[in-house]
């Protein structure tokens, strides 16, 4: 990786750099908040599995009564009105993610010559303390 990687474009102005900074600031967020949503899928889903497996055991336990309503009232029930965790996470992605993705590579792409993390780099630069281990720009490798 190259120095230039991060460095400012010529004539981007320290607000554009802010703003494109906020911007990826966002998208982390965003990023974030998505882990949650695949790990609420995966969670209701093995949920799902586990009732199943429960009213097997109230089968076997001669409860064929509670076995059948949690067969038929939860098992493969809805989460949200005629949607699955899979279709939650698809919209997400579709009418969320996707956009909020496509505007901040705009703005990195016009603003920042398509640099990633301009203002993380400048703000690295301004606090480290030079000539001290571990505070170093970049690796030894590079």
């Amino acid at each position: 990786m190259s120095d230039d990687q991060y460095a400012r474009p010529e004539g981007a102005t320290d607000a554009e750099v802010a703003a494109a900074g906020k911007l990826s600031e966002a998208l982390e967020c965003m990023e974030h908040a998505r882990g949650y949503l695949y790990g609420f899928h995966r969670l209701i889903g093995r949920a799902d599995f586990t009732f199943e497996e429960a009213a097997d055991l109230l089968e076997e336990a001669g409860h064929p009564a509670h076995a059948e309503r949690i067969r038929t009232d939860i098992v493969g029930r809805n989460i949200v009105d005629g949607r699955w965790t899979f279709q939650i996470v698809d919209e997400f992605e579709a009418l969320y993610a996707g956009p909020a993705r496509e505007a901040e590579a705009a703005v990195r792409d016009d603003l920042m010559a398509g640099r990633r993390h301009v203002f993380e780099a400048e703000l690295k630069e301004a606090r480290r303390t030079r000539g001290r281990p571990g505070h170093e720009s970049r690796p030894a490798s590079d």
